[in-house]
C-alpha cells in the first residue's frame, strides 16, 4: 500500500525514474563503452637474464624471451631477437635457450623481430 502512495507523489516518481535512470546509463556504460587497459607483461628475472644471455650471441644485437610454465617448470620459450637472420644464428639460439631451461630444442620457437 505504501508503494502506490509514494507513487502518487509526483516528486517521488520523478526522483525514482531519474535514478532508475542513472542506473541505466551507467549500465549501459560499463557493457558498452568501457575500454579495459591490456595489462603489460613484465618479464620474470629468468626471462632477463636469458635474453641477456642469448644477446651474447654473435650476430644478435639483443633478445627478448618468453618461458611458458606448468606448475613451475619450464615447458617451452619464444624467443624474438635483432640481428643477423640465418640458420646458424637461429640454431645457436633454440640451443642455448634449451640448455639454459633444460628443454629439449622442439619446446623453443626462434623467430627474428620485426
Amino acid at each position: 500500500m505504501r508503494l502506490k502512495e509514494l507513487f502518487k507523489n509526483k516528486t517521488a516518481r520523478i526522483v525514482l525514474i531519474g535514478a532508475a535512470a542513472l542506473l541505466l546509463l551507467i549500465l549501459v556504460y560499463f557493457v558498452f563503452f568501457r575500454q579495459d587497459k591490456p595489462t603489460a607483461y613484465t618479464a620474470t628475472e629468468e626471462e632477463k637474464r636469458l635474453s641477456v644471455l642469448l644477446s651474447e650471441i654473435d650476430g644478435v644485437k639483443s633478445a627478448t624471451v618468453m618461458i611458458s610454465k606448468q606448475n613451475g617448470v619450464p615447458v617451452s620459450a619464444v624467443v624474438i631477437f635483432e640481428g643477423e637472420d640465418g640458420i646458424l644464428t637461429r640454431t645457436r639460439l633454440m640451443e642455448v635457450a634449451a640448455t639454459a631451461l633444460s628443454l629439449g630444442t622442439r619446446n623453443i620457437r626462434v623467430y627474428p623481430a620485426g
